[in-house]
């Protein structure tokens, strides 16, 4: 996806974003609440309600991209702050995509386990 890397900056908006919003209204939220400029050459990403879809807002040097990821089984451990945004690399999110989940301080786990998967990402 867009060629995620460990050095990509990646702003999450935490929460649920209501998802029919196109390039406009993706990038107005990037602005007045991730309070980041969209043609910054970093990935900004956004969750539904369900937490079944995922977002993405990135600028190439020549125009916006929009991508969807549709989660076909289970759902993504997406930040629940409904009012912020947080900041993650690249391989952080795509672990996210991947369906890890962050507990605080611990580390990186499988979703549904208390084994560590990946740690100090």
């Amino acid at each position: 996806m867009l060629g995620l890397t460990a050095e990509t900056r990646v702003f999450v908006k935490t929460g649920a974003t209501d998802l029919r919003l196109a390039f406009e209204g993706l990038r107005a939220l990037v602005v007045n609440v991730i309070r980041q400029e969209p043609t910054s050459g970093c990935v900004f990403a956004f969750c539904n309600r369900g937490r079944n879809r995922v977002r993405c807002l990135y600028w190439d040097g020549s125009g916006l991209w929009l991508s969807t990821k549709r989660i076909e089984s289970g759902t993504v451990d997406w930040p629940k702050d409904e009012a912020g945004a947080a900041e993650m690399n690249g391989a952080q999110l795509r672990l996210l995509l991947q369906g890890l989940e962050i507990r605080s301080r611990r580390g990186w786990y499988r979703r549904g386990t208390d084994a560590p998967e990946l740690k100090n990402i």
